[in-house]
């Protein structure tokens, strides 16, 4: 199994930046796909996560109404839209899957991806 997330990078203040994560070894129709962060000095947190039917989702308090998870079955991918960006916002950036569904507990994630940076300057 494998999740190789891309997409980061860096970004001004308002922007916008789309992570992608792609999943071999596993369907997403059978796992929940969360995003979860690593700002310097701090621990991971989990930014979303949507559920293995795609039907349904739950964001972090501070990112809800700007981040938006999606999937493309057909490329089984897993999509972290991110609009207006905030300085706050930098962090690796890290996909993961789980066989459970409405969790952001991260010790009930089964499979990580290797993360990837993104940088909101101000």
């Amino acid at each position: 199994v494998q999740l190789q997330a891309s997409g980061g990078g860096l970004v001004q203040s308002g922007g916008s930046l789309r992570l992608s994560c792609a999943v071999s070894g596993l369907s997403l129709d059978d796992y929940a796909t969360g995003w979860f962060r690593q700002a310097p000095g701090k621990k991971r947190e989990g930014v979303g996560v949507i559920s293995s039917g795609g039907r349904w989702s739950y964001y972090l308090d501070s990112v809800r109404g700007r981040f938006t998870i999606s999937r493309d079955n057909a490329k089984n991918t897993v999509y972290l839209q991110m609009n207006m960006l905030k300085p706050e916002d930098t962090a690796v950036y890290y996909c993961a899957a789980t066989s459970l569904t409405e969790t952001m507990t991260q010790k009930d994630y089964d499979y990580w991806g290797q993360g990837t940076p993104v940088t909101v300057s101000s």
